[in-house]
């Protein structure tokens, strides 16, 4: 019963590392699709989401017949719960890269990108796909040496997040329309979280290791949390 058991866990981790090599395929193709203007890119990208879909009703039925057979406890207890959290995270990470995706489709044949913002998510497509590799690394060879380097691609999106609204405030009405300010807003956005994501489930790989859990908030979130603890007057 115990290999069974074992079995179980380690068929539970190997589809959690198909879905997160599938979330970082997905950012990096909706990536080329926002540079080149590839509308069959795009699609490509819309249609595979329903693929992460699936593996995250799969891994949540898996964890729910673990924890109804097995009853495990202690780590492995926290290892099925982990499983349970990081596949939403990641499924998350494959939504966002459907929504840059979907962006490309609404707008063509027009880019999606006006060209002052090129260079820019060029950057961030970049990031975005090392930090989506990074995680796959570290789920399918989980180890702290890992955590620190996803921690830091997210703050270079996060840099990159805010560089894009500083150019919103300092291009003129001549250079960028309204409807394309939003569009660079939500594609900004759409990678910053997708950042984030990657943290959240590198966090719950360092607990599975550790047996500590420290989430740490990501800037636009820290400074969400500070709004909300300054007293009213």
């Amino acid at each position: 019963m115990r290999e069974v058991f074992k079995n179980e866990l380690n068929a539970l981790a190997d589809d959690l590392v198909t879905m997160a090599t599938r979330a970082a395929e997905a950012v990096e193709k909706a990536s080329q699709a926002l540079e080149s203007n590839d509308l069959d890119l795009a699609e490509a990208v819309i249609d595979g989401d329903a693929e992460i879909d699936h593996l995250q009703g799969h891994i949540d039925q898996q964890a729910a017949q673990i924890l109804a057979l097995q009853a495990p406890v202690a780590h492995d207890l926290r290892v099925v719960i982990s499983a349970l959290k990081m596949s939403v995270a990641i499924e998350r990470m494959g939504d966002l890269a459907r929504h840059i995706a979907s962006l490309v489709r609404i707008r063509h044949p027009k880019p999606a990108l006006p060209p002052a913002f090129a260079d820019t998510f060029s950057l961030m497509g970049r990031s975005a796909h090392r930090i989506g590799r990074s995680l796959v690394e570290l789920l399918d060879n989980p180890g702290l040496d890992a955590v620190p380097t996803i921690t830091a691609i997210d703050e270079e999106l996060d840099d990159l997040h805010l560089r894009v609204f500083s150019m919103i405030s300092e291009l003129g009405h001549s250079e960028v329309t309204p409807a394309q300010i939003a569009d660079v807003t939500l594609l900004s956005r759409y990678y910053e979280r997708f950042g984030d994501q990657c943290v959240n489930v590198s966090q719950r790989v360092e607990y599975l290791l550790t047996g500590s859990w420290q989430p740490e908030l990501s800037a636009s979130d820290a400074a969400s949390h500070e709004q909300r603890s300054e007293p009213r007057h």
